[in-house]
């Protein structure tokens, strides 16, 4: 699935997915009152991010949202009347997520979960006929993308990443000006994530909280004692559950990157950095550089620093006759060769509401594929953010397929393709 924009392509996408930009709820009602159903029946699995995305679908026009998941109770009660209030209807609070795949009256899965879930939970959800709306990174592992990809072929579902940024109206324009030639032929895209992020210390091994179902928490992922430092977000810096911040913030950006930029896998990827601001439990990179090549189509890099919010910009793009600059919300500002402004654009906001637009408007009209931020789309980009890592973890420089992604002649490196999984939970198409 190419990335590529058409004038056509973009109009047509931004009429079914991103209706209601600058129109609020009216504009969504209008795109909800044009489709051919009814009601959309939403189930919500991880209620961290998961509560953002809960309340975002709570207040579309004929979607309610039937369930709330997640393994700590605590956190359902408030959720729940946040989402009464908006709907008028409180969510059954529930711990597994299983429930929601046996009901049939849901058409859709929303996976916010950690990583280790992304995939098995995607999976599980196309082979009980559920659509699926999938938090970034898409999967934990590059053999996941691959499974999740053919999950919803084979099922015929829609599964959409939250790569919000794909709907956004300010992106989109921006984007569609780099492939009309605003800056000529692009052939570098730059991008940065910052944050000033405190250490999480040196975990110890205590009882399980008695609002907290750890076995279920820990799911696909081979069993590890519960550590007072990893539940509820600090898991992201450790391999065995996330990906870091290149799989944590880095993906938006390198989306947004892989899609002005119109290319799919790389050719070879270096990286370089490490902790170096605390001594503690965090396995992933706090300081991190990665550079992605495609061949003559140009190159990708990407910077990221977990502990120094001083930040160079979001996403730059070089062309051979000037520059874009785009910043999160979409306001971008181009310069021509001479570092002269000769256009600007105003992003109204990065895409959320539209993005869950975009999701619901595919499974009222039956078009899987007529998503924003599509799975397949998804995995390339999520793809280039495990390939960073296997190159930081590997120290070595990989070089691709690229038809593919895959890593070519470095067994260590691609024994990183896939996991182990806790018996009984392994991905299976």
């Amino acid at each position: 699935m190419s990335d590529s924009i058409s004038r056509r392509h973009f109009i047509g996408n931004t009429a079914a997915g991103t209706a209601a930009v600058g129109l609020g709820l009216s504009g969504l009602k209008a795109l909800a009152d044009s489709s051919p159903n009814n009601k959309v029946v939403v189930g919500v699995m991880g209620l961290s991010r998961g509560a953002a995305l809960a309340a975002g679908f709570a207040k579309l026009p004929n979607v309610e949202v039937k369930y709330l998941c997640d393994v700590d109770s605590d956190r359902i009660p408030a959720l729940s009347k946040r989402i009464e209030e908006t709907s008028g209807k409180a969510p059954e609070g529930i711990s597994d997520f299983r429930r929601i795949l046996d009901d049939k009256s849901v058409d859709a899965l929303v996976c916010a979960a950690p990583n280790h879930w992304h995939a098995p939970a995607t999976i599980l959800g196309c082979a009980a006929g559920k659509n699926v709306y999938v938090e970034k990174p898409c999967s934990h592992n590059p053999r996941e993308g691959e499974l999740m990809v053919a999950a919803a072929r084979k099922h015929n579902r829609a599964v959409q990443m939250g790569s919000q940024r794909r709907s956004g109206v300010g992106l989109q324009e921006a984007i569609q000006k780099l492939h009309e030639g605003a800056i000529g032929r692009v052939y570098l895209a730059r991008s940065w994530y910052t944050n000033a992020r405190g250490s999480i210390g040196t975990g110890k091994v205590v009882d399980v909280p008695q609002h907290i179902n750890y076995d279920l928490w820990q799911g696909p992922a081979p069993r590890r004692p519960y550590l007072d430092n990893v539940v509820h977000y600090n898991w992201h810096w450790r391999w065995h559950w996330g990906n870091g911040e290149l799989g944590n913030n880095g993906v938006h950006t390198l989306d947004v990157c892989r899609w002005g930029l119109n290319v799919d896998f790389p050719t070879r990827v270096t990286s370089s950095g490490g902790r170096y601001h605390w001594q503690d439990d965090q396995e992933t990179p706090d300081t991190h550089t990665v550079c992605f090549e495609f061949g003559d189509k140009g190159q990708i890099t990407w910077e990221g620093l977990s502990c120094n919010k001083h930040r160079a910009g979001f996403v730059t793009f070089i062309g051979d006759n000037g520059t874009m600059e785009i910043d999160s919300n979409g306001s971008y500002i181009q310069y021509d060769k001479g570092d002269k402004v000769v256009g600007e654009g105003k992003g109204p906001n990065r895409g959320d509401d539209e993005h869950l637009a975009n999701f619901v408007a595919a499974i009222r009209n039956d078009k899987p594929l007529e998503l924003n931020a599509e799975i397949e789309k998804g995995y390339r980009s999520t793809l280039l953010c495990h390939l960073g890592n296997i190159a930081q973890r590997t120290g070595a420089t990989l070089n691709c397929n690229p038809t593919n992604g895959h890593i070519l002649d470095n067994e260590a490196a691609m024994e990183l393709w896939g996991r182990e999984y806790e018996p009984g939970w392994e991905p299976k198409i």
